[in-house]
């Protein structure tokens, strides 16, 4: 019953979910951004030239993010990635008085609660990028190639449930992207449909 009612909500979050402008596609350049940190530093991702980045999307308050946050997943994948040079990077577009919106301070206190060290936390509060990107749920993930390229859109993984007991047996989407780019193979799953609770915009 709780893994129905999961799916029930995930299923009903994600259909809630803006329909913003998908213009981060597959196989074309992503858009190109600049943003300020929780640490107040700007970051665009023309800096991070040459190498892969993963933005996800983050809203601290959304079960579907506490899932992967409090089972560990998350910040696995993310120090993982770290330790083949990938930037990781989560951007949260929560409007202010919205669920999730956070400022600097609060951000990082949640990230080191949390244990997550990303490369950075972006503030997206006008929802700009957010909208460039076409992001719908928290998380919602992209893989950007050291070209600049658009590599996977989509869901952190493939079981779009808010019960923890269901990662072990999903299949890890992002991470196997980032296995496929760091082997010089193409993506052999780039898009697939992301689950979670809807940006708040």
């Amino acid at each position: 019953m709780k893994s129905l009612l999961s799916l029930a909500l995930g299923v009903a979050l994600s259909i809630a979910a803006p329909l913003a402008t998908a213009a981060a596609t597959v196989g074309q350049a992503a858009p190109a951004f600049t943003l300020t940190d929780s640490n107040g530093t700007a970051h665009s991702l023309s800096d991070f030239a040459g190498k892969t980045v993963v933005l996800e999307w983050f809203n601290h308050e959304c079960p579907f993010v506490k899932k992967h946050y409090g089972a560990g997943n998350m910040q696995r994948q993310q120090d993982a990635a770290e330790t083949k040079g990938v930037v990781w990077l989560l951007v949260n577009s929560s409007a202010p008085g919205k669920q999730g919106h956070v400022d600097g301070a609060k951000g990082n206190a949640i990230l080191a609660e949390w244990k997550s060290t990303p490369a950075a936390l972006l503030l997206d509060h006008d929802g700009k990028v957010g909208n460039a990107y076409g992001a719908k749920t928290t998380p919602h993930m992209f893989v950007i190639d050291g070209a600049g390229i658009v590599r996977y859109n989509g869901a952190i993984d493939s079981t779009p449930s808010a019960d923890a007991s269901d990662i072990p047996s999903s299949t890890q989407f992002v991470e196997a992207a980032l296995g496929d780019l760091a082997a010089n193979r193409p993506v052999a799953r780039g898009t697939t449909q992301p689950y979670g609770c809807s940006v708040k915009y």
